[in-house]
């Protein structure tokens, strides 16, 4: 009988560690990706961010960026408090969505070369896209 119940408790023991593991943010500290994966590396993600928006769309991050407060050089990369934070979020997904389709790209992920389509196709280097409003 008592080793039943040892047994019991090591389980609760496991079950309640691994609840907490699981609840932990991503050791790389991202808590606000919505379209790229949580885990992702920061190599990575910094190339998406240089290579898909710098240079497709010619602007820094303050473009999507919110300071973390006002005056601030710091920035708050997890806020949503700039407008163009979720329309970049929008146009990913739209990326994604158009390679997937349109060009039989299997698993599209934002900064490979398999993709077809991506932000400097229509961009080219502009904040806003030709015949878009905002220019």
């Amino acid at each position: 009988m008592l080793q039943r119940k040892w047994i019991v408790v090591v389980f609760l023991l496991m079950a309640v560690t691994l609840g907490v593991a699981a609840m932990r943010p991503p050791k790389n500290g991202y808590t606000n990706l919505e379209v790229l994966p949580r885990d992702i590396p920061t190599r990575d993600l910094t190339r998406i961010m240089v290579d898909e928006f710098d240079d497709g769309l010619g602007v820094s991050c303050t473009f999507c960026h919110a300071p973390e407060s006002p005056g601030s050089q710091k920035l708050d990369y997890a806020s949503d408090a700039k407008p163009e934070k979720a329309i970049a979020r929008s146009m990913m997904r739209m990326t994604l969505k158009v390679n997937k389709r349109w060009f039989s790209v299997k698993k599209p992920m934002l900064g490979t070369p398999s993709l077809a389509v991506t932000c400097v196709t229509c961009h080219n280097g502009k904040p806003h896209p030709d015949g878009a409003s905002g220019q």
